[in-house]
């Protein structure tokens, strides 16, 4: 496992500082360590409390991880916010289009792996569902549930539509990746790598982890990340997949530093 120091020593410091749940793939923490890889920004690991940390309540004023907080500014906490974060500390390479009608499309697309009622919100209510449905499930693991479903709105209607939101939203990225193969591009947008083919990359991990040997996490937790839903398997092709291992090996960390 990679080297973490704790929020109290992190909050002296300078330069840039990422708060992240240590050792799972956390898909939004995922993105923007590979923004930062492919951008060459340094940072410090800060290592957030399983469920509610004070701490980190107290230092950005909320409780959910990642937050990259950037010399004395205000912490950034949500996607986006990170994104054009990494894209002012280190403008090459741009990972924002230039274009208007590219930008527009990739932040669209961005919104909905990474935005409320996305890809990794709505799969997170389905990871969910099956211990807080079940009266007999463990009592610690129903009381994390139960944390965890209070932040992402769980309740029995939304885990039931989950599925076809999540094939939903695969379909839209996999219509739009054989367009762009059909022009003979590699990308989602234009000609280049943009900050949606990280998002992907990393996000796809709630679908289908890479292999133990890239993705070196414990046997239960990649159990608890790999998608078993017919719905989702069917919309999650091969293409989109070949697309998170092409992403990987030429522009991310392997294996993944946990």
């Amino acid at each position: 496992m990679a080297e973490y120091i704790d929020i109290e020593r992190a909050k002296t410091m300078s330069g840039l500082r990422l708060v992240l749940p240590p050792g799972r793939p956390n898909p939004w923490a995922e993105a923007f360590k590979g923004i930062c890889h492919v951008k060459k920004i340094p940072y410090v690991r800060v290592g957030k409390a399983p469920g509610n940390d004070p701490a980190l309540q107290a230092w950005t004023s909320q409780s959910s991880a990642p937050v990259a907080v950037w010399n004395e500014e205000r912490p950034r906490s949500t996607w986006i916010e990170k994104l054009y974060l990494a894209e002012r500390i280190a403008p090459q390479p741009a990972l924002i289009p230039e274009n208007a009608e590219d930008r527009a499309l990739m932040f669209g697309y961005c919104n909905e792996l990474c935005g409320e009622n996305g890809l990794g919100w709505t799969r997170r209510v389905m990871m969910l569902h099956p211990t807080l449905s079940d009266p007999q499930s463990e009592e610690s693991a129903r009381a994390f549930a139960s944390y965890m479903g209070g932040k992402y709105g769980y309740s029995q209607a939304v885990a039931e539509a989950a599925p076809q939101r999540v094939a939903q939203i695969l379909q839209l990225l996999g219509t739009r990746l054989a367009q762009q193969q059909a022009q003979g591009r590699k990308f989602f947008i234009g000609e280049r790598l943009s900050a949606l083919d990280i998002y992907w990359a990393t996000f796809a991990a709630l679908i289908k982890p890479l292999p133990p040997e890239l993705c070196p996490i414990p046997e239960p937790l990649r159990a608890f990340f790999t998608n078993t839903n017919p719905v989702v398997a069917a919309a999650a092709t091969p293409a989109l997949l070949e697309h998170r291992d092409f992403i990987y090996r030429e522009y991310l960390e392997l294996p993944m530093d946990l």
